[in-house]
């Protein structure tokens, strides 16, 4: 009688644990180019471009590395304007290369001092937003930049789900 007590207990637990890792295919989100928005009046400036690009590849590696998602490298076709004026043309590319989100982002620059970085996940073929998640930072910096997104992807995008009630 012990051993069937033991065994419908190791049964509830295992129906209860999730099954993230067990073979549960992850939705694969594609992953655009962040863009950068400069009202600061500064002529443009090549080191904040390499910052996108570094931060596309982080993007796509902590996403990765978090097992929730399975990133793709997504751009918009050439001559498209970019993803902030396009009136969701991230979600009919999303479409295209199959993909169940689309994820973009956009780094406002006010000054050289005064930054923030913008994420948009929505879902496809609908343009849903399943979420907008945003944070300010201070310093025109890698430094600064990364920590941005490290931050948003830990606290927003990442977090665990805040059970209900």
């Amino acid at each position: 009688m012990r051993m069937i007590g033991a065994a419908l207990l190791l049964s509830l637990v295992l129906v209860a644990v999730p099954r993230a890792g067990m073979g549960e295919e992850r939705p694969a989100v594609a992953v655009f180019p962040l863009e950068l928005l400069d009202t600061s009046g500064e002529a443009p400036r090549a080191d904040q471009e390499r910052r996108l690009r570094l931060l596309d590849g982080l993007l796509r590696a902590q996403l990765a590395e978090s097992g929730r998602y399975a990133p793709v490298e997504a751009r918009l076709p050439e001559g498209s304007p970019q993803i902030r004026n396009c009136n969701r043309c991230d979600v009919a590319e999303a479409g295209r290369l199959g993909t169940g989100l689309a994820l973009s982002g956009v780094v406002q620059k006010v000054s050289n001092l005064i930054l923030s970085l913008t994420l948009t996940l929505r879902e496809v073929p609908s343009g849903r937003v399943r979420g907008t998640w945003s944070a300010d930072f201070r310093g025109n910096t890698d430094e600064s930049w990364e920590r941005a997104l490290r931050w948003l992807l830990r606290n927003r995008l990442l977090a665990p789900p805040v059970p209900p009630g």
